[in-house]
């Protein structure tokens, strides 16, 4: 009987032993480390167990999440196009948040203009967007602004550009994206001044496309000069010289 009594009080100070490790569980929010990138991500989760005596074990739980494939398609699609103001539509406006006499710091220039295809045949849809100066520069008479802005083309679609635009030079800009046969682009572009701030030649490098560019997006350039200008049929939006539902 004293054997069996013994072997009791063994078990009930075990469980309770058990509980007490149990109940003092500790996880530290300082104890989780995270590691991302383009990789499978890993993270892992330290746990501390304290017993009665006060001893302390680490336990380790790793866990990997997959991410996501990041490959996108690679091969470089060019497009080229005009945009021309036309001065019908109120554009650009000039709003001199520097409260200076001279162009500074943080004044904003909103626009919208005409955009031609590269032939100069047919209108395909405008720009819409917003510079910020950022520097001026009395020395060349120019100034450098981060341009923030869309081509919005109908039913193609429209792209997204940001970047440096410097008035007094040729700049490129990050393509960040784009709808319609324009889903999923990146890259860049390459703007060319021809006519401060009234024609701009642009040559796009799209990469992330999933198909190739329509055909009559295609087409051969007028060679870029200040000369420039759209065909009549192409400025009055003629049936025929229009992109299919272009945008105004």
């Amino acid at each position: 009987m004293a054997a069996a009594s013994a072997s009791l009080q063994s078990i009930s100070s075990s469980l309770k032993q058990l509980r007490t490790t149990l109940a003092t569980t500790v996880t530290s929010p300082n104890q989780l480390s995270f590691k991302s990138s383009i990789n499978p991500v890993c993270f892992q989760k330290l746990t501390t167990l304290v017993n009665d005596s006060g001893s302390r074990k680490l336990f380790c739980v790793k866990s990997q999440t997959n991410s996501p494939d990041s490959s996108r398609p690679t091969k470089v699609h060019e497009l080229c196009v005009y945009e021309i103001n036309e001065r019908d539509r109120g554009s650009p406006v000039y709003l001199r948040l520097g409260q200076k006499p001279v162009n500074s710091l943080g004044d904003l220039v909103p626009f919208t203009n005409k955009v031609y295809s590269a032939d100069l045949q047919t209108r395909l849809g405008i720009t819409a967007g917003i510079c910020i100066l950022i520097k001026n520069m009395p020395e060349t008479k120019g100034d450098r602004y981060e341009a923030i802005y869309s081509f919005h083309l109908g039913d193609y679609g429209q792209i997204s550009v940001q970047g440096a635009y410097v008035t007094t030079e040729d700049t490129y800009l990050s393509v960040t994206g784009g709808t319609g046969v324009f889903a999923g682009a990146y890259g860049q572009v390459k703007l060319q001044q021809l006519v401060f701030p009234f024609k701009l030649f642009y040559t796009f490098y799209l990469q992330g496309l999933s198909a190739d560019l329509p055909a009559e997006l295609l087409v051969t350039p007028v060679p870029p000069s200040p000369a420039v200008e759209a065909s009549p049929a192409a400025k009055a939006a003629e049936p025929g010289a229009t992109s299919p539902n272009y945008s105004d």
